[in-house]
């Protein structure tokens, strides 16, 4: 069984009311809760894109499911492992604002291995299952780099076709999707003033 991701924009004020150890648990409860109607299989099901809880929570989070990746954190590493590959044979400030905004969200890139845990991180000191975790000032960056990478990422497909070995995203389009739909979880998060926090079950 492979690694899960669900990605959920929440208010960090709210999130801060409780002691960092449990906030990711404050979080998954809320997330968790029967109220929110995010569990009732038998309502209006999503194929991707946004879900919005009901109940005394509905002000607080929501819930971004990537269309076509079925929940799975598979998409999202495969995407970064073809990156990598590509990454030498693009210009390079192209190549540092996508290094930047996958290093944020989804790639543990070639030089990030002995860096220290980022803010969105260090405001969850405790729980499990956290992969993906930015703070709304770090939102709010990655967004801004995501709009300059945008108008140029048709620059990167001669190189990403020819020097991605990672089959799940061999093709461009899908890993421009992924970016997209990454752009969209920004997006919203920072429109609302919200961290994001990316967690497998």
């Amino acid at each position: 069984m492979g690694v899960d991701l669900t990605t959920l924009i929440a208010d960090w004020s709210w999130l801060a009311e409780a002691p960092p150890p449990q906030r990711l648990e404050r979080l998954r409860n809320a997330w968790y809760d029967d109220e929110t109607g995010l569990w009732d299989y038998d309502g209006n099901g999503t194929d991707g894109g946004w879900e919005w809880p009901r109940g005394p929570h509905s002000a607080l989070f929501g819930v971004y499911e990537f269309p076509g990746t079925l929940g799975s954190y598979k998409p999202h590493f495969w995407a970064g492992e073809a990156w990598e590959k590509a990454r030498d044979h693009v210009d390079a400030d192209v190549r540092a604002d996508l290094d930047a905004l996958l290093g944020g969200l989804i790639w543990n890139g070639p030089d990030f291995d002995d860096e220290e845990p980022g803010e969105g991180h260090a405001f969850f000191s405790g729980g499990y299952g956290l992969l993906v975790a930015q703070s709304p000032e770090g939102v709010r960056e990655l967004l801004a780099t995501w709009e300059r990478v945008r108008p140029r990422l048709e620059e990167l497909r001669a190189p990403y076709e020819e020097r991605s070995e990672a089959s799940q995203y061999r093709g461009f389009d899908a890993f421009v999707r992924l970016l997209t739909d990454w752009g969209e979880v920004l997006a919203e998060a920072a429109r609302r003033g919200w961290g994001i926090a990316g967690v497998s079950e």
